[in-house]
């Protein structure tokens, strides 16, 4: 064989196969195997709500991101995944629990971001504004700069966490490389 292979090219991010992965925000007549709903398995009286809006750079929100979130605290290991299309305003919602801390780490839920203009998908967190002492000795959050560790913790309205992501711009969060 003579012929040169080449490497694929990149593409930007989909969502491509929006009827199996977020159908409910293309109007599909079914629901999604995995959705925002995180405990529906769990019968936990200290479920909470995570919401926010994903922001473009021109502080425009997003109305065709997938959002996923995953935790892991040793005790419930949760995913939920969720179409920014689907709720008015263009918001995200997860209802789960609150990780625990897991070896004096501050609880914290990763968060995967996929949206269209991005060759690769988004790494984030979620730190929660009511456990500040733990948050002032989490590892990697006190990598990240003082004046945008803001970016990465959710405040708490009654049993809603509100984090709010940007994409680009004065408030961009912070994202994380694997």
């Amino acid at each position: 064989m003579d012929k040169k292979y080449l490497q694929t090219p990149s593409q930007t991010i989909g969502p491509f196969f929006a009827y199996g992965l977020t159908p409910t925000q293309y109007k599909y007549e079914f629901q999604s195997w995995v959705d925002n709903n995180m405990v529906s398995h769990i019968d936990n009286p200290e479920a909470i709500e995570i919401s926010g809006t994903i922001f473009d750079g021109e502080g425009q929100a997003i109305n065709d991101a997938m959002i996923e979130l995953w935790q892991d605290d040793g005790e419930h290991k949760l995913y939920g995944r969720f179409g920014t299309g689907t709720e008015k305003n263009n918001r995200f919602i997860f209802k789960t629990i609150k990780p625990k801390s897991v070896n004096g780490q501050a609880p914290f839920i990763n968060v995967i971001l996929f949206m269209r203009g991005q060759l690769i998908h988004s790494y984030t967190r979620i730190y929660f504004d009511d456990e500040s002492n733990l948050n002032a000795s989490d590892k990697i959050l006190n990598l990240v700069d003082t004046k945008r560790r803001n970016t990465l913790v959710a405040s708490k309205v009654g049993q809603t966490y509100i984090l709010d992501i940007h994409m680009q711009g004065p408030k961009e969060t912070v994202f994380f490389d694997l």
